[in-house]
């Protein structure tokens, strides 16, 4: 059945336009090098062809469940959508064997409900996504009282404010310094039910395909 898309947020403000067109065209791209056609991937999400390109367009933000369906459905690690790799800082022929991303070019990505990712693995990391969450008060991941699941194993930790993840029969709160681990298969909802922003780190660990 396809359906409009129930977990993305209309964009709104101007101060942040850009930011807010950076997903749309990064997934877009994604989505154009993976050789998938917006209506195939309208029909893996299941949500209609509209949805999709309003989400690419920047008129609407996609939920943190939604970008991460998304990537999912293109084959590609959630790092992929946070922007090209880190700038060279050798002559490209003799790299020095390391790879470094500076401050500045690891913005957040802003998502709906104002939730943000910023990505923390400097260049490619195959096989692994590493990357910072913070959830504003009252923020989720998905739909209320709805839970996702996903490729991967993950694990968190918090670093500020208070961040609730539902399971299927049991609610666990994590506040400053709690670790949690859990496969990204087992349903699961982020929210923020504290009164200040909850920041998190995150370490996602992919199958190999």
């Amino acid at each position: 059945m396809t359906v409009t898309d129930p977990h993305a947020a209309p964009a709104s403000g101007r101060g942040d336009e850009d930011a807010r067109g950076h997903v749309g065209r990064r997934l877009r791209d994604v989505r154009s090098r993976t050789g998938v056609s917006v209506s195939e991937l309208a029909r893996r999400l299941g949500i209609s062809t509209s949805a999709v390109s309003q989400i690419e367009r920047g008129v609407m933000q996609p939920s943190v469940s939604r970008l991460i369906a998304i990537t999912d459905a293109l084959g590609v690690p959630l790092a992929t959508v946070f922007g090209p790799g880190p700038a060279d800082d050798g002559d490209g022929d003799a790299p020095h064997g390391y790879t470094l991303t500076r401050a500045e070019d690891a913005a957040p990505l802003p998502l709906g409900g104002g939730v943000t990712f910023r990505r923390l693995a400097p260049g490619d990391s195959p096989g692994i996504d590493y990357f910072e969450s913070v959830y504003p008060p009252g923020s989720t991941a998905t739909g209320k009282d709805r839970l996702f699941r996903h490729e991967g194993y993950e694990v968190g930790e918090v670093l500020t404010g208070e961040l609730t993840i539902d399971f299927t029969d049991e609610i666990v709160v994590l506040r400053p310094g709690d670790t949690i681990s859990y496969p990204c298969d087992v349903p699961h909802r982020l929210h923020n039910t504290g009164s200040a922003p909850a920041v998190a780190r995150w370490l996602i660990v992919h199958p190999a395909r």
